[in-house]
């Protein structure tokens, strides 16, 4: 059982005469908790328990169990560098001892402490081992803090995405609903069978435009949750018809260039954010009547010309991106839309694309002449390749 009453406790492996319940009751005297074991083999199965230090005496320890705490010890997750004190003999340094001192090595955060130690020694070195290792778990503690609140703000930025396509896809969706509802009108007072029949083409017409609509919605949000084989244009082609209402609106053109372009593994319904992010920012820049340019072909890594992948590029004609937002830009908080932007739209891009093994670079001039912002995205074909 873990906890934090375990994670200041002091595992004591010294089997020789009384020297194990000796440093327990020093160490209970001085008001620290901890457990006298009989073999390292013990204390390193304790370990999972939660533990604050670790006091290991030379003879307990036998070539195997250094191994197998030094395997132990690798495996410990970043925030943990486990104190150990080591009480050795005292001896003349020679051949044997060198040697010795080598093989411990692999021991990692060891404190090496010659017997006889005096009392008052020996309790300082456990109290500052027992300090390091409380701001160990302060880290882990920040660390598990952070990470929930970025997960809370990655489904904070989801849903506003939500919230931004739900009116989009509702205007979209009542238009052709409207019409259909006029074709049946029609259709109930028609006077011939021909003229019904085109009534009733239109009417279905207009109900595949809103099964499009729907369908395309559906993939956004019911993707795999595992990587899976995905071809980036049919992500950008998607995007483009959920955003297809605002774009005539607005009078915007697309200027697609999709080249060759081979299919990556990756997670579709997160790629399909990050590009609906680009476009959407994109087509806040522009605002009304301007261009809209995104290409997509085979690349190699700028970084590592021998990675191959592909590079996505979406390029507007908008207000651009100040010098200085552009360094912070895909920090979290950060926004270029005064009060109507979240800040998190393009953090979440790119930490997306960090996790596809990918980088995503922005290049944008806001002075006169105005050249809008392009950003640049490369995903390789294997995300940890």
């Amino acid at each position: 059982m873990t906890g934090p009453e375990h994670e200041q406790r002091v595992l004591v492996v010294a089997p020789t005469g009384r020297d194990g319940p000796l440093i327990c009751s020093l160490l209970t005297s001085n008001g620290i908790d901890c457990i006298l074991l009989s073999t390292a083999e013990t204390a390193r199965i304790e370990l999972s328990s939660g533990t604050g230090a670790v006091i290991l005496a030379e003879e307990a320890l036998s070539q195997r169990d250094i191994a197998e705490w030094a395997a132990q010890i690798t495996e410990q997750p970043s925030w943990s560098d486990l104190p150990l004190i080591l009480l050795t003999v005292t001896g003349e340094v020679n051949r044997e001892n060198q040697k010795k001192m080598l093989a411990r090595q692999p021991l990692g955060n060891m404190v090496l402490l010659e017997r006889p130690v005096r009392p008052e020694t020996f309790v300082s070195t456990v109290q500052a081992a027992l300090g390091s290792r409380r701001r160990q778990y302060q880290m882990r503690d920040y660390l598990v803090a952070s990470r929930v609140a970025e997960e809370v703000l990655r489904r904070s930025e989801k849903l506003a995405v939500t919230g931004r396509l739900a009116a989009s896809i509702a205007h979209e969706i009542n238009n052709p609903l409207a019409s259909v509802t006029n074709l049946l009108y029609l259709i109930g007072g028609s006077s011939s069978l021909e003229e019904t029949k085109t009534y009733t083409q239109m009417a279905a017409t207009e109900l595949a435009r809103v099964s499009e609509i729907v369908t395309q919605t559906l993939q956004f949000y019911r993707e795999p949750n595992k990587p899976a084989i995905v071809q980036v244009t049919e992500i950008v082609d998607s995007a483009l018809t959920l955003y297809q209402p605002r774009l005539r609106a607005a009078e915007i053109v697309i200027e697609r260039d999709f080249r060759e372009c081979s299919p990556i593994m990756a997670m579709a319904g997160e790629l399909r954010q990050v590009i609906l992010n680009l476009i959407g920012n994109s087509l806040d820049a522009i605002g009304h009547d301007g261009t809209l340019k995104i290409r997509a072909s085979n690349a190699r890594e700028h970084r590592n010309g021998s990675r191959p992948g592909v590079r996505l590029t979406v390029a507007d004609s908008g207000s651009g991106i100040p010098p200085e937002i552009r360094k912070t830009l895909f920090e979290p908080f950060v926004s270029t839309k005064g009060d109507t932007g979240t800040g998190l739209g393009l953090w979440v891009s790119s930490q997306i694309v960090q996790r596809h093994g990918g980088t995503i670079q922005v290049k944008s001039r806001a002075s006169s002449p105005c050249t809008g912002a392009v950003f640049s995205v490369f995903l390789p074909l294997q995300p940890h390749s």
